[in-house]
């Protein structure tokens, strides 16, 4: 028996389908040609725009109370908001900035060449109490012995001096990214209404009309905790951590500061960055000079329990392993600037995904009826 033929119309939708399926093809790929070549092109970009979204919404709501006290003069405001900022964020960073590059170089060169030296104890480090006898042995110990101990971690040593520099040579880019960052933020806080309702529609259009609202709000609480609760903090307590140590006279105040700064971000205790110039400072200082900057930094381990409850407490609880991971993996993929960017995109994720794993199912499912029939 011979097979039967198909009839022309059924031929007919077949080449219509394949047709269609071609040209839905080749749009999708002109568009993610498009959208691939877009993403190149703002790449070098991308980092300063996240960011100053995020410095963005994290002020929001502070800008609008200065600017209903001001008249509703929204340029006028941004203008006094991004001085203030330069004026009280940047003075201090440049005067711990010099520091910090000239230790770090000093002490790269030294480790590169082997040539580190440990000063010895003074004596008055026996009379610390309880750890006295115990921190003086071992601190006379390491200094005597300083020439065997790098001999032996030479290459090590050498390794930790080209990442030392590199970190260096990473600090003056980020401080430029920083600044564009919050000129860029003046101008998104200007038009703020217009950056919302962007944000708005493009989280509903994935999220749906149901679910976007919610993903919106929960945005937005997380950047605003973070950044305040976490990144504020953590700048305050480097920045009183930095004075402190300029004004005893530590060597390297701005590389010590910086690593405050570090342990505040990844959620470590800063009293154990505060330790060795502390004790630089028993080596250095007086009996007064040492206790008061001992105490000092024990008040600045103080403002850590005392602010982040008020400020982080306000928006989500993000746990600290999300914090630590996004900060360090943000550091060591973008710099200095993805200590700060990491923390939060990371938080601002584990959030976006606990929402939504939370989600009823009903919900969820009258989401995905609603983008279908959109």
């Amino acid at each position: 028996m011979s097979e039967p033929e198909s009839s022309p119309l059924t031929s007919d939708a077949t080449s219509t389908s394949i047709r269609m399926a071609v040209e839905i093809a080749i749009r999708l790929g002109v568009i993610a040609l498009l959208v691939g070549w877009c993403l190149i092109i703002i790449a070098p970009f991308l980092r300063v725009v996240v960011w100053a979204l995020i410095i963005a919404t994290a002020f929001d709501r502070p800008f609008d109370t200065i600017c209903q006290a001001l008249g509703g003069r929204r340029t006028l405001t941004a203008t006094i908001g991004v001085a203030a900022i330069l004026i009280l964020l940047f003075v201090p960073v440049v005067t711990l900035s010099e520091t910090l590059i000239s230790g770090a170089q000093k002490y790269a060169a030294e480790l590169n060449e082997g040539a580190l030296e440990i000063p010895p104890p003074s004596e008055r480090v026996k009379d610390w109490p309880i750890i006295g006898d115990a921190v003086h042995s071992g601190w006379l110990a390491a200094s005597e012995n300083v020439g065997e101990t790098l001999s032996r971690l030479a290459p090590q040593l050498r390794a930790a001096s080209r990442w030392l520099l590199a970190a260096v040579g990473s600090i003056g880019v980020g401080i430029l990214e920083l600044v564009a960052s919050v000129f860029i933020a003046g101008v998104m806080l200007v038009r703020s209404e217009t950056r919302r309702l962007a944000i708005r529609r493009f989280i509903e259009r994935i999220a749906g009309g149901v679910r976007g609202p919610a993903l919106v709000e929960v945005a937005n609480a997380t950047v605003r905790s973070v950044v305040q609760g976490i990144l504020g903090v953590a700048a305050l307590q480097s920045l009183l951590a930095g004075a402190g140590f300029l004004v005893a006279g530590i060597p390297g105040a701005g590389l010590w500061a910086a690593l405050v700064l570090v342990f505040a971000v990844i959620q470590l205790p800063v009293v154990i960055a505060m330790v060795p110039p502390v004790m630089i400072g028993f080596s250095m200082l007086g009996g007064a000079g040492a206790w008061g900057l001992m105490l000092w930094c024990g008040a600045i381990g103080l403002v850590d329990n005392i602010l982040k409850p008020m400020l982080f407490g306000r928006g989500v609880k993000v746990p600290t392993l999300v914090i630590f991971m996004g900060a360090i993996g943000g550091m060591l993929t973008m710099g200095i600037l993805g200590l700060f960017l990491g923390a939060v995109v990371l938080a601002l994720g584990f959030e976006l995904l606990r929402a939504w794993l939370s989600e009823p199912e009903s919900d969820a499912s009258a989401g995905t009826v609603e983008r279908v029939h959109a």
